[in-house]
């Protein structure tokens, strides 16, 4: 199927040049249409639907198998979860910090997810430490050995991207979880953008806890997220809502299970549709997807670095990127660039300050083409040159 076909599947208005799949998803027709399909099942009998004595167990057991098989995963190590920002608040909000414990992440973190570590270590005495990963980027290596250095006696955490929000480079995290596993450190990986973009074992890459959204690049409905963790690590993990799981007069295969999914009323619409967005991807060969995909985002980066004249931040490498890339800007006004594209040019795209300079940061999904990228550079060109985006 060509990418234009592939663009008919999804819900996104035609006059849209939709570069930002990044930062919310796009959700195919056929899994909205599942989803939708789920929401009204509930409202046909919600007591049926939502009792958890009766159908809905079964259903997300069903659900977490699906998913947890694409993730390289046992199902009982995984509960759903809204996104990864709340799978990460649940570790934060259960491990143990004594005063002058220390927790890692680096600069690249996703800017919510420091702001839950600053939360957390400042209620408990603890420090959070920065590992600065100065840009470009040269050798994975090089990146794991400026995190660790990070690394003291005290470090009881090392919170760490699999892609990076702001910058989307793949990080080294195989290595990291390792040197963490023999220092006896819990190793936590924000996969917010690792599932449907990058591959997946979690059993195999061995960190503790990794946390993941489904309604990004796996294209499931918005709310539909996952936490896995180790069964060793499972014990340390609290509900951050206490509802009838917690102690389940009906216990399910554990603890972890029953807490983390029996926390009150809530649409299980997102979580089920999860086995859809994934049969949809298996339909349509996306293997070969993603490959063009990432030679769409190759180009783009090409063409962008000639427009701009500015070095990219890191090597040509899958090593270091997938269907996002981040691109270094000449001096202008994000804020003006980014709304005179989406006002004038139809085009979404995030442009940003990061560290004191200007930044744009690309996704490339089945519905994109070419044209979607020489629309992109046509507007840059000429908004880049204006007075009142240009500085």
């Amino acid at each position: 199927m060509s990418d234009e076909s592939l663009r008919e599947l999804f819900l996104l208005r035609d006059d849209l040049v939709f570069l930002n799949h990044g930062s919310f998803g796009a959700c195919p027709r056929a899994v909205h249409r599942r989803y939708q399909e789920l929401q009204r099942e509930l409202e046909g009998n919600p007591v049926a639907f939502l009792d958890g004595r009766r159908e809905l167990p079964d259903r997300l057991q069903a659900a977490r198998r699906v998913l947890a098989a694409h993730l390289g995963a046992r199902a009982d190590d995984l509960v759903f979860v809204p996104n990864a920002t709340y799978g990460l608040n649940v570790v934060a909000r259960s491990v143990t910090l004594e005063p002058g414990d220390e927790v890692l992440i680096t600069d690249h973190a996703y800017g919510a997810v420091e702001r839950l570590w600053r939360f957390v270590c400042e209620r408990r005495g603890a420090r959070l430490v920065t590992a600065t990963i100065d840009l470009p980027v040269e050798s994975p290596h090089e990146v794991a050995d400026t995190i660790w250095r990070q690394v003291t006696e005290r470090t009881r955490i090392v919170c760490v991207d699999h892609l990076t929000s702001p910058t989307a480079l793949i990080l080294p995290i195989t290595a990291l979880v390792e040197r963490a596993r023999r220092a006896g450190i819990l190793s936590v990986i924000d996969g917010a953008h690792g599932p449907g973009q990058l591959p997946l074992d979690l059993t195999a890459l061995g960190a503790d806890i990794y946390v993941g959204n489904c309604h990004k690049w796996l294209l499931a409905p918005k709310g539909a997220g996952f936490l896995w963790a180790r069964p060793e690590v499972q014990p340390l993990l609290q509900p951050l809502v206490v509802s009838w799981g917690w102690q389940a007069d009906q216990p399910g295969p554990s603890r972890f299970l029953d807490e983390q999914e029996w926390t009150g009323t809530r649409d299980p619409a997102a979580y089920l549709a999860v086995p859809e967005a994934i049969a949809f991807q298996q339909r349509h060969d996306w293997p070969q997807v993603q490959r063009r995909c990432r030679a769409l985002v190759r180009e783009a980066r090409t063409e962008l670095g000639k427009l701009t004249g500015l070095l990219p931040i890191c090597p040509d490498d899958g090593l270091w990127y997938g269907q996002m890339h981040t691109f270094a800007l000449p001096a202008c006004d994000p804020e003006r660039l980014q709304r005179e594209l989406r006002e004038r040019h139809r085009i979404e795209i995030p442009v940003f300050t990061w560290r004191g300079r200007p930044y744009l940061r690309i996704s490339i999904q089945a519905y994109n083409t070419r044209r979607d990228v020489e629309a992109l550079l046509k507007a840059l060109a000429e908004l880049l040159e204006e007075p009142r985006v240009a500085r």
